[in-house]
């Protein structure tokens, strides 16, 4: 699968349901979007606005143009999820954006987001384009429970707060799959497993663990991660539960043993397994963010 490429999710029983690579952070196989071409059609995720158009040629592959699209739902507002949303809000003029009240105000006004960005993602932010806002008029905002009716589909929202206070996961009963957003970590393809995201300034191991059993009770046929693509429910979420309390205990004893957070960073950042994965640039950015969010969960 290149960047840019269409494909049909097969997985399971979905219909209906296809996803583009967005190449996100110019990386193959890292960002995904969603096209549920239901009654009310639908975009779930939007990138990180950086080269949106992608995802408006997804539509136009699926058979769609962006004035049917009736709905862009994000799992949550940070920028590699919702940073699109104010684009696409403008291609799509029909389109209600469906959010979590949470993170509603920064959609409409994506300044402090934008800022909060910058600090959380290092040099990374080169790839990221200033959000533009969303009118608030176009916003609905959900909590816990809430759904969103797409005619033969639906999407029930379930708080998952543990990644970000603004975060659902969106369950579609019709295709038995869940959109996990981050809840369920960064889905690696190749190798069939999620590795962790931990950033800063809200990740909350406790709460992320038990944002990992959410989804298990929904007991979901297909995960639909975000980062990337989907992939039938087996082994992932016990792997990635126990995956994400080793690597905060790993960071802890980093920290205890070294002289400051500094060099707590820069131990993991340099020798990160995560540079097979996405390559050095991504690899290491990933992992020392990731870095900060559990010292900065240990801190709390």
């Amino acid at each position: 699968m290149a960047i840019g490429d269409v494909i049909r999710v097969t997985t399971g029983t979905c219909s209906d349901l296809y996803y583009v690579d967005t190449g996100m952070y110019d990386v193959k196989r890292y960002g995904s979007v969603y096209v549920l071409d239901a009654e009310r059609p639908t975009i779930v995720e939007t990138g990180i606005g950086t080269n949106y158009e992608r995802i408006l040629d997804a539509l136009e592959d699926v058979g769609l143009a962006p004035a049917e699209i009736e709905v862009i739902a994000v799992t949550h507002v940070h920028l590699d999820h919702a940073g699109g949303a104010g684009f696409l809000s403008e291609a799509c003029p029909n389109a209600t954006i469906v959010v979590h009240e949470i993170g509603a105000a920064h959609l409409v006004d994506p300044g402090r987001l934008w800022e909060g960005t910058k600090q959380a993602v290092g040099d990374q932010i080169s790839h990221y384009v200033e959000p533009d806002p969303v009118p608030d008029d176009r916003v609905r905002t959900i909590a816990d429970g809430d759904e969103v009716d797409l005619g033969d589909h639906a999407l029930v929202a379930h708080h998952a707060p543990g990644h970000a206070p603004h975060q659902v996961v969106y369950e579609d009963p019709e295709n038995d799959a869940v959109f996990t957003g981050d809840a369920a970590g960064l889905y690696v393809p190749d190798r069939d497993r999620a590795e962790p995201t931990s950033p800063p300034p809200d990740f909350d191991l406790e709460q992320a663990l038990r944002d990992v059993e959410t989804i298990q009770n929904l007991a979901p046929e297909t995960l639909l991660y975000s980062h990337f693509g989907p992939a039938p429910r087996t082994h992932q979420l016990d792997g990635y539960a126990r995956r994400l309390s080793d690597w905060v205990q790993a960071v802890a004893a980093a920290r205890n043993e070294l002289e400051d957070d500094d060099a707590v960073i820069e131990h993991f950042a340099g020798e990160t397994a995560a540079t097979e994965i996405w390559g050095e640039e991504k690899g290491r950015g990933e992992t020392a963010m990731n870095v900060r969010g559990v010292l900065t969960y240990l801190d709390e």
